[in-house]
């Protein structure tokens, strides 16, 4: 498993995630050993959030419970995890960047996951309503209590991440946002720049977030590596939809000696941006599969006919 210095950290992070969003019906021994299984597999980084499960901290606390971690043991993983959505108990969630909000999920989540600190908080999603005074203060608060370690957003635009840097003063790590081979408007977009009549050409994430983040320092975490748009579905092995994706897929997959699973990782890696890939899966076999992409590199050629598999316009 290839790692790497977390740019604005003294964090050295796989560069596969394991993500922990549908652990919540696991049993302990489940959890344990899809953990150790991405321990085997060389993973460091495992992505929580208040809100993950039905309730709040509800697979915190099945992470936490099922591993109960000794400080040594602790010492070894890096725990990341988000706050700043609130459920209502109906079908619908607001957010929330208020000071008071941050500061008691952060409470919440180290009692879950049986921790003193966080190693990284992600605000999870925008708050059209953020006053950065407020978040500045919860962050300050945060670290100097030594309650969280380094700070990052998630789905957030270079013009949102420069309102909360107008204020906070710690260097946001790290954007969390959604990235796959067929959902790729991040990176597609400037393949096609200033192209009339392309659907592709159009700026869907308020600026060039990529080369924003390059620019910036901020590595990007890429979650739903696997799926064809928002909740849609996973393309791989998916022919009545993706027939042309995936059968370049399986080609490369027995070419590099993979499962498709780490062709599919391989293709967000092989980016120069150095992202990191959020596996949401908990299927041991697949974590390990996926993760087996992070000891190949693919070729350009390769890297450009998923993308134009997938259906991207290369002009």
């Amino acid at each position: 498993m290839k790692t790497f210095n977390l740019p604005g950290t003294d964090l050295n992070v796989s560069n596969v995630i394991s993500g922990q969003m549908r652990i919540a019906d696991k049993t302990d021994g489940q959890i344990r050993e899809l953990v150790a299984v991405a321990r085997d597999a060389g993973i460091n980084l495992f992505d929580h959030a208040n809100v993950y499960g039905s309730v709040d901290h509800e697979c915190e606390q099945r992470f936490g419970d099922a591993l109960k971690w000794t400080p040594a043991q602790r010492s070894e993983v890096i725990l990341q995890t988000k706050a700043g959505i609130v459920k209502t108990g109906e079908d619908w969630a607001y957010f929330d960047f208020s000071k008071a909000e941050i500061i008691s999920a952060v409470e919440g989540s180290l009692k879950a996951l049986n921790t003193d600190y966080i190693d990284i908080l992600l605000l999870h999603r925008p708050d059209a309503l953020v006053e950065p005074e407020e978040v500045a203060a919860a962050f300050d608060e945060l670290e100097t209590l030594g309650k969280v370690r380094y700070f990052g957003v998630s789905n957030q635009s270079p013009r949102q991440i420069e309102l909360l840097k107008k204020t906070v003063r710690q260097p946001l790590v790290v954007n969390q946002v959604q990235l796959s081979i067929t959902h790729a408007p991040l990176v597609a977009q400037g393949l096609s720049i200033n192209m009339e009549n392309f659907e592709q050409s159009v700026v869907l994430d308020g600026g060039g977030l990529l080369d924003y983040c390059r620019l910036n320092d901020i590595t990007i975490q890429a979650w739903s590596p696997f799926q064809r748009g928002f909740f849609d579905g996973t393309f791989l092995g998916d022919y009545e939809r993706e027939p042309k994706l995936n059968k370049v897929i399986d080609r490369l997959a027995g070419e590099y000696n993979v499962e498709p699973i780490g062709i599919a990782t391989a293709w967000i890696l092989r980016h120069p941006a150095n992202m990191q890939v959020v596996l949401g899966t908990t299927t041991p076999a697949r974590v390990a599969a996926a993760s087996a992409a992070s000891d190949i590199t693919l070729t350009k050629r390769d890297w450009y006919e998923l993308a134009h598999a997938a259906g991207y316009v290369c002009p």
